[in-house]
């Protein structure tokens, strides 16, 4: 049965035509990758070299650090998150722009993330306390709705209860005990 299938899709060229199709973006994407790789930059000097040197040329390397005082250029070192003390005090070290140090942008980025923090808790507990304020609301409604629709109920049964004594006075069916049977006349 999935041969007969198989022939009668090759056969109709619905298969020919959605594999060129395949083919086609299959080669595009090759294409596009190709376009796509990193030409080979000329060999980056190492950071030790730009010592003495500027900030700017220092820093045009991604991998190092320039320290200000002592005007040298060093491998960032990548198993500490913070440079230590010993290559450079951070308030001295720059890494990626020469006008902004470290201490700087700790306490830049801990204000930020502070305050980034504290908007998504307030909003957090608004939406909350919102949630319930429109729940009482809403209970208070349903509440209201509720008793109104009772009283009106029981407005309608003594208004029925009336006007089915009225019909039992006037026919003599009326009950002296409103316990009492019908047929105990």
């Amino acid at each position: 049965m999935q041969s007969m299938a198989f022939t009668r899709l090759t056969m109709s060229g619905e298969f020919r035509s959605s594999a060129f199709v395949f083919a086609l973006i299959f080669y595009g994407v090759i294409i596009s990758a190709d376009a796509q790789t990193p030409t080979t930059s000329p060999a980056l000097t190492p950071c030790a070299l730009r010592s003495n040197t500027s900030c700017a040329e220092c820093l045009q390397n991604v991998t190092c650090l320039w320290c200000t005082p002592t005007k040298q250029c060093v491998d960032y070192p990548v198993r500490n998150i913070l440079p230590p003390s010993s290559v450079c005090p951070l308030n001295d070290a720059r890494w990626g722009l020469c006008w902004v140090n470290f201490q700087i942008l700790i306490i830049t980025m801990s204000v930020l993330g502070g305050i980034i923090i504290i908007t998504i808790l307030v909003c957090c507990f608004c939406c909350c306390k919102c949630e319930r304020i429109g729940n009482k609301k809403e209970d208070a409604k349903v509440e209201r709705q509720t008793r109104a629709r009772k009283s009106r109920q029981k407005a309608k049964r003594t208004e029925m209860q009336l006007r089915h004594d009225e019909i039992r006075q006037k026919y003599g069916m009326a009950k002296d005990n409103p316990y009492a049977r019908m047929d105990d006349h």
